[in-house]
């Protein structure tokens, strides 16, 4: 059914009578009375920020019912939230911390007065994640400010101290702060000191205005000024004004901007040390100079820094920064080693593209696993395929036992594990490539080409670019071809999963039998049959268990799906790992021989001609087009079934 057009005069009039019933405005008296009917209204920046978070929801991922999850984040469920569940992918710890700075600083303790400083290497999301918050503070209800103040200040400043203390009682609410030099004279002059009719309206966050969100990028350290951070005074003036007169003051540096809101620092250890004093002076004690000799002007501001690990090390290195060090609420934003969430990073930034080709299946996995497979460190309990698997959350089978490694353990022996290798941004500009190339489509092929040719031709130390190709020319190449074995035996079997389904409940009948001392009960003919040995052996044998380690992977099989059973969970043939390896192994062992010879035959008879374009059709409905389908089947002929 066709949706009804909108019209573009109907969307403009409905979005601006939104946007009007959020505006306000009136005297500072009205304000007082709308402060007692809602105090949340005057929450500084933190708490806005915390609350914004919040206010989308929170999810718990892990814990025991899922075995994959309680694999990825042990017995104890993580928090996920909303507000950043759709962009970020794989940082749940991470953005875990972030969250939790926040949630303490809105309650005013320490850390409502320190910087928060995210590290990591590029393209690991830092940047990103402060955006994400600056967006939300451009789509939030506006905040309430004295009229043309240039700060945008709360009103409550408006207060003299020694009323305060009455007028929290009367609010319920905490005040801080004082009145910016231009907002004083203008009490003073314009309304006599009668602040109750200082008027007061609502004002919209705005990153392209500078209202409420500042980004600050490294300054030249042969011409740091730091008018940048605090304003200045503007000359213009000086003929009609004296020099102590407020109305002279420019306050439009980045702490006035950010005022109410954020001040993002972008890689903030280029700048000189003396230049990060002011920083310092905004956090702990919530005031700036303002400039010339005009005193102080109160800022309520979250200061967000970030930079690269070799930024940091330099810095920290120093024991004359200790001070600043001090200040600082220092998270690790390291690149994402779960490679179903790298995919999800890639698809994406894909989506957000000009491209619309054709990406074969299994494409960004391939590309994915070379990405993490570059940032994993080496350890001796396991290769880097392995570690990458576990730190998937799959069960990794071997000789038909689920491999007994802690990932906990993993990652602590690990801790700058994801600091460095190969960026988002590499492996996208690699696909970028491979695309512009290949019009009618990419294959995993077509990536692995790709970044083969772009390792070789980056600027980067030798034995890392060897460490990158044996990844890429031997590592991936073989899990490639494990990948494109069973994707070209699902196309062969017919009704795959059904196939899978009754090799794995005829299993379980018989090992069940078996383990019981009792007899199977034809699912047919109801028929009352000996327990199959030959077939439970021709299952297990798959995956090397033979002799007497047969009875005891029966009797696992059997308690883990009981188990399974019990706590209602739907048991199907890919519940317990070891098994399931074992029954995609028999499927392909069952189809290997014809798929080599069909798949490698140059000319083919009536029969071999139905099979292939039976299996070139399954393909295409498994995701292939026609294209990608003769890339991946020319491939398979040429690499795989060696004879």
């Amino acid at each position: 059914m066709e949706q009804p057009k909108t019209s573009f005069a109907s969307l403009i009039e409905k979005d601006r009578e939104e946007r009007t019933s959020q505006e306000w405005s009136g005297t500072f008296l009205e304000y007082l009375e709308k402060v007692r009917d809602n105090p949340e209204i005057t929450k500084l920046a933190h708490a806005r920020i915390y609350d914004m978070i919040m206010s989308k929801g929170v999810d718990l991922v892990g814990g025991a019912d899922d075995p994959r999850l309680q694999r990825l984040f042990g017995d104890e469920p993580v928090k996920t939230y909303r507000f950043f569940s759709d962009e970020f992918f794989g940082m749940e710890r991470t953005i875990q911390q972030f969250v939790r700075y926040f949630h303490s600083a809105a309650l005013q303790g320490e850390e409502s007065r320190q910087v928060l400083y995210l590290m990591g290497p590029v393209g690991s999301g830092k940047s990103s994640l402060v955006e994400r918050l600056e967006r939300g503070l451009e789509e939030a209800p506006p905040i309430y400010a004295i009229d043309g103040c240039p700060i945008r200040e709360e009103p409550l400043h408006l207060i003299p101290r020694h009323l305060r203390r009455e007028f929290e009682k009367m609010l319920n609410v905490r005040i801080d702060g004082d009145l910016c030099p231009i907002c004083r004279w203008r009490l003073k002059e314009e309304f006599n000191g009668r602040y109750e009719e200082m008027p007061v309206r609502t004002v919209s966050i705005s990153k392209r205005a500078r209202r409420g969100i500042a980004v600050v990028p490294p300054v030249d350290p042969n011409n740091q000024d730091t008018s940048v951070l605090i304003g200045s005074e503007d000359i213009s003036k000086l003929d009609r004004f004296s020099e102590g007169d407020p109305r002279v003051l420019d306050l439009n540096g980045a702490f006035d901007a950010g005022n109410r809101g954020i001040v993002e620092f972008i890689e903030v250890f280029k700048n000189e040390t003396e230049y990060l004093h002011a920083i310092l002076t905004a956090t702990q004690e919530k005031f700036v100079p303002a400039p010339g000799r005009h005193g102080t002007v109160y800022v309520d501001e979250c200061i967000v820094a970030h930079s690269n690990e070799a930024e940091w090390q330099k810095f920290k290195s120093d024991h004359t920064n200790e001070a600043i060090l001090d200040r600082i609420v220092m998270i690790r934003v390291p690149y994402n080693l779960r490679l179903s969430e790298e995919v999800k990073i890639y698809s994406k930034i894909l989506g957000k593209s000009g491209y619309r080709h054709h990406i074969a299946p299994h494409t960004l996995e391939v590309a994915a696993m070379f990405a993490i497979l570059s940032r994993l460190a080496p350890t001796p309990k396991c290769d880097l395929m392995t570690k990458l698997r576990l730190y998937n959350g799959e069960e990794v089978v071997e000789k038909g036992r689920a491999k007994k490694i802690d990932v906990d353990e993993l990652r602590d022996e690990a801790i700058s594990e994801g600091m460095s290798g190969i960026s988002t941004r590499f492996i996208v500009k690699a696909v970028d490539n491979a695309l512009a190339d290949s019009p009618d489509g990419i294959t995993p092929i077509h990536i692995r080409e790709a970044l083969i040719a772009m390792v070789k031709g980056s600027e980067m130390p030798d034995d890392r670019r060897k460490h990158y190709l044996e990844l890429l020319q031997d590592t991936i190449h073989k899990a490639y071809l494990e990948i494109l074995e069973k994707e070209i035996t699902r196309a062969f079997v017919y009704a795959y999963e059904e196939q899978a389904e009754t090799l794995f409940q005829n299993y379980l009948d018989h090992a069940e039998a078996y383990i019981n001392r009792t007899k199977v009960k034809d699912r047919n003919t109801r028929e009352e049959l000996q327990p199959d040995e030959a077939f439970l052996k021709s299952i297990e044998e798959q995956i090397a268990i033979i002799g007497t380690a047969a009875e005891g992977f029966r009797q696992e099989v059997i308690a883990y799906l009981w188990a399974a059973t019990r706590r209602g969970e739907k048991v199907h043939y890919s519940s317990y790992e070891p098994l399931k390896d074992a029954i995609e192994r028999k499927l392909t062992n069952s189809v290997r021989d014809i798929s080599r010879i069909i798949t490698k035959a140059r000319t083919r008879d009536e029969d071999q001609r139905e099979k292939y374009d039976q299996l070139v059709k399954n393909l295409l409905g498994n995701g292939y087009n026609s294209y990608s389908a003769d890339v991946v089947l020319k491939y398979a002929a040429n690499n795989l079934w060696k004879d």
